[in-house]
């Protein structure tokens, strides 16, 4: 009865909780409901809780994932509501509908056309020729890649650009490459090329996976674009740098020291906007500050970021 009355409100705009940050357009809006519904980062009641909603809540919905069965006094569901500006699936057993699926949702990672807005293979060619070396692997990546973009809401030309030059940098794109050379135990690995224990640890702990004892699972294509979208909001807030166009600090946020690498991936950032916003803006900062031209891989984010204001 609960869940039927509560949907009955979200009609009418009757919510107690507020909506959630914008999501894409092709999302759909439902309410959850109960207190303490925790949004977790795979379908599954063991998967690392990433943001617990204190009350009825409306979430924006883009896809609906089967895992693990749920249930409560009102229902039982195996099916989870992914939701991008939570980073996460949310049982749908507390969400306000009468069904134990949500209506008019397709699954994730479903045979549906990808939606309007995400990147192809064609768009990446685009922006950074030759640099795609290996067209076949980057394709198989993009579903997950564009993913866990919309998740990091990754979603403007400004902030596309920047998160798209710096993994073409990094990995050329490829979900599972390794660092050429690297034996380390936590040497780079997968987009993001994540390094240390200081970060394979951490990373590890937010999803819920043992990335310390199977370093070999940040190289992986379940694995590898959601370590990427971590690694961008999590341990950096670089968003905002992308939205002021400074490629200086958004490279100093990766973690390594400044040089030539700065003005080439500075570069490859005006190529990628002017194939998405159709010319490159005025203002495009390609050097960082005096403060941020060290190895700065090893700070926590909030050092981090006291030195990039």
């Amino acid at each position: 009865m609960r869940r039927f009355l509560l949907a009955f409100f979200a009609c009418l705009g009757i919510t107690s909780g507020a909506l959630v940050a914008a999501s894409p357009a092709y999302a759909t809006v439902f309410q959850t409901y109960g207190s303490g519904v925790n949004v977790r980062a795979d379908a599954s009641v063991s998967a690392a809780v990433v943001r617990t909603l204190s009350g009825p809540t409306s979430i924006d919905v883009d896809c609906q994932k089967h895992g693990d069965r749920v249930s409560n006094a009102d229902g039982t569901s195996e099916w989870w509501a992914h939701v991008p500006a939570l980073g996460g699936y949310v049982t749908v057993v507390y969400v306000a509908i009468p069904q134990d699926k949500l209506p008019g949702v397709a699954e994730c990672g479903g045979t549906t056309e990808p939606p309007a807005g995400d990147i192809t293979l064609a768009d990446v060619q685009a922006m950074f020729g030759s640099r795609i070396a290996n067209p076949s692997t980057v394709e198989t990546g993009l579903p997950s890649l564009n993913q866990a973009m919309r998740d990091g809401g990754i979603n403007t030309p400004y902030r596309k650009a920047a998160f798209l030059a710096t993994l073409v940098h990094e990995s050329r794109l490829e979900y599972n490459i390794r660092e050429i050379g690297d034996t380390r135990p936590y040497g780079g690995r997968g987009y993001i090329q994540l390094t240390g224990d200081f970060n394979y640890g951490p990373a590890g702990q937010y999803f819920g996976i043992d990335l310390l004892g199977n370093p070999d699972l940040a190289l992986s294509l379940q694995w590898s674009a959601p370590i990427a979208r971590w690694y961008w909001t999590v341990a950096r807030d670089i968003n905002p740098y992308a939205d002021n166009l400074d490629m200086g600090r958004v490279n100093a946020a990766i973690g390594y020291p400044a040089g030539a690498e700065d003005q080439r991936r500075c570069d490859s950032f005006k190529s990628a906007l002017n194939y998405l916003n159709g010319s490159v803006p005025a203002g495009v900062i390609c050097t960082r500050p005096a403060a941020l031209k060290g190895d700065t891989s090893r700070l926590t984010r909030s050092q981090f970021d006291a030195l990039a204001r």
